[in-house]
């Protein structure tokens, strides 16, 4: 197929400059098309789309810099190469900021022009060719549920996101707290800033302070260079700090008066940064009672909860899990050709709606998966929901078995536990401290607990 000739719109209240410029153009194989104002170059580019607008400034009526805020207004963006006759440095910068691709002098030298032109072109195609991919980018998962209270929070999101108010997101582990965070930003006039996401249950400690904001070359033992922390990482976008709940009181401490006087110092520093961040945080903790316990700062509790989001759990919208069972099956698919042919039929997902999901949205991610690999035909339907998430039945099964092949109680009371720790670790997505919650020991126990009988995901 034959390249297809680019398109180049001349704008210029001087017939002689739009005849000069069309032949020289339309010499190098372009195709050229003219306008003698500024509202005709809009008209014009608005129902014919060219691939590069070349504009003089000076015209009467609408000049150049108005008709190109008015491209940019419009959601036009095409590269623009602004002309004059009376061009000064003033002007050029003021073209430049405005979004034009570079500026010229009357009457342009032609090595000149003709090389602008191509560059401007070249750039418009990578320009396209980036949106193209951008298209077809994973994007943020859908917040998926018609359930009255997923439809309170897709409100909530709408109403807070364009504000610069502080969120404190709460729900049990596995409900969907990240993606609440994700759809403010992406939804705030931030979005085109960072989110940077920070797990303050998953860093020790004592490197958790380093982590937020940074620290200065030799500031301790191994700190070899600078590092620059999340706040920074952040500035201009979102900091989400998922499960704060689980910082330590000397870190609550330090990133309240970051909040509070909206700067930073680095580990081992004395220069203050000012960072221009909104902050969302996410707990599965009750943090007033927390509060009540001294294991919650109650000035930062308030800092942080300007705006209070709960997410429910599964088990408080069944009615959602039909929707969130498909939506992932159609994503498995998307992702793996061997799930190409996998339907649920009605019964298999009523069956899933009766079940409890204690580990949520996650938990149930998780079970669709496992159907679609583990059933003995395309249709997952009631029948085969009950064989393979039959946990009782399966755990039965690893006991019997281990107790044939295992002679001492010790040695089975190990295995048992070890079986049991993999399992619950699968049920978490190997989130440590979500697991040490929800079996009810300390994490630095789940962490000795691994490394004695070698679990690695």
């Amino acid at each position: 197929m034959a390249e297809q000739t680019q398109h180049i719109l001349v704008v210029d209240d001087e017939r002689a400059i739009r005849n000069t410029l069309t032949e020289i153009l339309e010499y190098e194989d372009y195709k050229v098309s003219s306008a003698n104002n500024g509202q005709e170059a809009i008209d014009f580019v608005e129902t014919h789309i060219p691939d590069l607008v070349l504009l003089d400034i000076k015209m009467k009526g609408m000049d150049g810099l108005e008709v190109l805020d008015q491209l940019r207004e419009k959601g036009i963006d095409l590269p623009v190469i602004m002309i004059s006759g009376h061009g000064t440095i003033e002007l050029a910068v003021e073209a430049t900021k405005k979004g034009a691709y570079d500026f010229l002098q009357k009457p342009p030298d032609l090595n000149r022009l003709l090389i602008s032109v191509r560059n401007a072109l070249s750039q418009g195609n990578l320009a396209r060719e980036y949106r193209k991919i951008e298209k077809k980018l994973p994007k943020i998962q859908e917040i998926i549920g018609e359930s009255k209270p997923i439809s309170r929070i897709k409100s909530l999101i709408e109403k807070v996101a364009p504000t610069q108010s502080r969120v404190l997101i709460t729900g049990e582990n596995g409900t969907g707290k990240e993606l609440v965070a994700k759809w403010i930003h992406e939804k705030s006039s931030r979005r085109l800033g960072p989110f940077i996401e920070v797990n303050c249950a998953a860093i020790p400690s004592e490197l958790l302070e380093s982590e937020l904001f940074g620290h200065e070359e030799g500031a301790f033992t191994g700190a070899s260079r600078q590092r620059i922390g999340k706040f920074e990482q952040a500035d201009s976008g979102t900091l989400f700090l998922d499960e704060i709940g689980d910082m330590s009181l000397e870190a609550q401490a330090k990133v309240l008066r970051a909040l509070q006087e909206n700067s930073i110092v680095r580990v081992g520093g004395n220069e203050k940064i000012t960072v221009d961040v909104r902050v969302l945080a996410a707990t599965n903790k009750d943090l007033e009672e927390e509060i009540g316990e001294g294991d919650f700062r109650e000035d930062l509790f308030h800092r942080i909860s300007v705006i209070p989001i709960k997410v429910p759990p599964l088990r408080e919208r069944a009615e959602d899990v039909p929707l969130i069972a498909e939506a992932c099956l159609e994503n498995l698919k998307k992702n793996d050709i061997s799930f190409s042919s996998v339907q649920f039929t009605d019964g298999g997902l009523s069956s899933l709606k009766k079940r409890k999901w204690t580990g949520n949205v996650r938990e149930l991610h998780n079970a669709v998966e496992r159907l679609g690999i583990l059933s003995t035909d395309d249709k997952i339907d009631e029948e085969t929901v009950e064989d393979i998430l039959s946990t009782k039945e399966i755990d039965a099964g690893d006991l019997n078995s281990l107790a044939d092949q295992t002679e001492s109680f010790q040695d089975f009371k190990e295995s048992a536990e070890r079986m049991f720790l993999v399992k619950q670790l699968e049920k978490n997505d190997w989130n440590i401290s979500q697991t040490a919650e929800a079996v009810g020991i300390q994490r630095s126990h789940i962490y000795n607990k691994m490394k004695k009988y070698n679990i690695e995901r």
